[in-house]
């Protein structure tokens, strides 16, 4: 899908996600200390503007500019400063490196999906970490986009952390909207000082 696809799937909905952040990123991030974030696809900004809230100094990319004006919306309304980028990942360039960059839910083909890796392990500052959450291959058809080609497994996350030390990549249940129990992959890499 491209950004006018994403505008429009966005478009459908006040709210297409939840408001809340994800269970996973708030469940690992709680456990870092805050410092500068970068959120890569931040979609309508949830898991952003909830990191801010915990003293994160956040910047968030998305391509679709109808989710970045709901994230700048969202962040407003909770009245916190969140730096947010309408841009492509595939051309886009941080100014600095970051404490923490997080990949939730960003689904690519190849070589696109290796291409973003290479980069975004190359933004996480020294003693910062990567945290990576997508829908699990396991799984395909549950929940997520139905091509299997473009979702994660934990072996591949962790080939494609690069240089940084793999604190963890597994496969963890939620459940759906739907009842369901779909896997997501979830991942949390280190660059060591």
């Amino acid at each position: 899908m491209d950004a006018r696809d994403w505008d429009q799937k966005y478009a459908e909905k006040p709210l297409l996600w939840s408001a809340e952040p994800n269970r996973f990123v708030a469940a690992e991030v709680s456990k870092l200390e805050p410092g500068t974030a970068l959120d890569l696809a931040c979609g309508e900004g949830r898991n952003a503007v909830w990191m801010a809230e915990q003293g994160w100094e956040v910047t968030g990319v998305d391509f679709s500019g109808v989710a970045i004006n709901r994230a700048r919306g969202m962040a407003v309304q909770r009245g916190v400063e969140v730096r947010f980028v309408d841009a492509d990942l595939r051309e886009w360039e941080p100014r600095h490196p970051f404490d923490l960059v997080l990949i939730a839910y960003l689904h690519l083909p190849e070589p696109d999906r290796s291409r973003m890796m290479e980069k975004a392990t190359s933004w996480v500052a020294p003693g910062g970490h990567l945290l990576l959450v997508g829908h699990d291959v396991a799984t395909a058809g549950v929940s997520g986009p139905p091509d299997p080609e473009v979702l994660w497994d934990p072996e591949t996350a962790a080939r494609l952390a690069g240089d940084l030390e793999v604190l963890f990549a597994e496969s963890r249940p939620r459940e759906t909207d739907t009842g369901e129990t779909a896997l997501d992959t979830v991942m949390l890499a280190r660059r060591p000082r």
